[in-house]
């Protein structure tokens, strides 16, 4: 998505662009260029640290191609609700209002085929993305914001690595290509792994931004610049007539419009079910921690295999990042989660120091998660006008760009057939 003039021909149709986290900035500066007039209502401002693009681990990872969802994952379910401290965590609480869901989420990589899909359907999100951010970050200002270095997946050995060969045959299917490495291939990327590590595989066309938080700022404040308006405001529903969006309502009454965008991360479902569309959006709930640099700190981001997190240099530090906890919308963050993202940071990276762990940055979020591990985009089933880009979990930065084209060509009028697997109406009939 390259970042032109913004055209005319469309000047007066007015769009109105709900959530302004990386999704939802995205969209909106794609709309603007198309020559829309476009309005971005948000409850939080943008890149804030109540965001969830705020706290992300910052990978643009082609090889995420690979759902959580996989084969035999049914077997693993009585743990995950038993272990604490593993890299799946569902909270009890949560089973009543999600079994449905769940059950779903198991059953859509229950085969290879399934997940030969979804993998297939998550590759255009991926295979581009550092290329198009760093195409938004030089139009906004922001391009040391983005690097381009690839991204390591360390093993505790080479047998290890050969037991997670159906992830690495969906990336080789979806274009990924890696380098494996050996012992002493580690230690020149990240000279403080810890022993425990001994193979593993750098993916070369990966990269990382290095704040998410002030990337989104700066993408908004471009946006500005570009004519877009942001008012920060509670979305509270819409005004429809006749099946038709007449516009957006908030607390301080309703923005008419044309049509109306809605990126608003896990209040998608709500905003949904107030349009009459089932949206089963589920909290794939993150953590992160983040550490002041430190001797032996990776020079690309790092994902521990065997502990299914990431380790990300950032401008500030280190941030150590991913595994998920499922767990009900309100319910109060369980920081054990962080303690045990911060206890794996130390033993991937041995030498961090008591320091470093008493100047330790903890953050919380809700990504908003689909049961068959892909996210929506499209047109409303019930209601003329209104398109969602909601839906992507853990990618939502790495997809925010090719998601932001899609909608741009539907908002054109464009039918956008590659964008099928994501179509809302899959949920027409899912019981939320």
């Amino acid at each position: 998505m390259m970042m032109g003039e913004a055209k005319t021909g469309r000047s007066g149709s007015h769009v109105v662009v709900v959530g302004a986290g990386i999704v939802g900035v995205t969209v909106a500066l794609e709309l603007r260029r198309r020559g829309y007039e476009v309005s971005v209502l948000t409850s939080a401002e943008a890149g804030s640290v109540d965001a969830a693009s705020y706290g992300n681990a910052g990978w643009l990872n082609p090889g995420s191609v690979v759902p959580h969802s996989m084969p035999g994952m049914w077997k693993k379910l009585p743990g995950y609700l038993l272990d604490t401290s593993g890299p799946l965590r569902i909270r009890i609480a949560a089973l009543p209002g999600a079994w449905s869901w769940l059950l779903k989420f198991v059953a859509c990589g229950a085969t290879k085929a399934r997940v030969q899909r979804i993998a297939a359907a998550l590759r255009p999100f991926l295979n581009d993305s550092v290329a198009r951010h760093m195409a938004l970050a030089t139009a906004a200002g922001v391009a040391e914001l983005i690097e381009g270095k690839g991204l390591l997946v360390v093993y505790p050995d080479e047998q290890a690595f050969a037991a997670d060969a159906l992830g690495w045959q969906l990336r080789r299917a979806n274009g990924v290509c890696w380098t494996t490495l050996d012992r002493a291939g580690l230690l020149a990327l990240c000279p403080g792994l810890s022993e425990d590590y001994r193979y593993g595989a750098l993916i070369e066309g990966g990269g990382h931004c290095t704040d998410p938080g002030v990337y989104v700022t700066a993408l908004a404040q471009y946006a500005q610049r570009r004519g877009v308006r942001f008012l920060t405001t509670r979305v509270d529903g819409f005004a429809v007539a006749s099946g038709v969006l007449r516009g957006v309502s908030h607390a301080g009454g309703v923005i008419p419009c044309e049509k109306a965008v809605v990126a608003a991360g896990i209040a998608t479902r709500e905003l949904a079910l107030a349009l009459g569309d089932r949206i089963p959006l589920f909290s794939e709930r993150g953590y992160h921690v983040q550490v002041p640099a430190m001797a032996g700190a990776p020079s690309v981001p790092v994902m521990m295999s065997d502990r299914k997190f990431g380790i990300t240099p950032m401008r500030a530090g280190l941030r150590a990042a991913g595994q998920v906890e499922f767990a009900p919308r309100g319910a109060s963050p369980d920081w054990r989660r962080a303690r045990v993202l911060l206890d794996c940071l130390a033993k991937g990276l041995p030498n961090m120091t008591a320091r470093n762990r008493n100047a330790v940055q903890r953050w919380w979020g809700n990504r908003p998660s689909t049961p068959d591990c892909l996210p929506v985009i499209g047109f409303s089933p019930s209601v003329s006008g209104v398109l969602y880009a909601s839906g992507h979990g853990h990618l939502g930065l790495a997809s925010a760009p090719w998601t932001a084209e899609l909608v741009g060509r539907m908002a054109d009028g464009e039918h956008v057939a590659e964008a099928a697997p994501y179509d809302p109406a899959r949920f027409r009939h899912f019981r939320i």
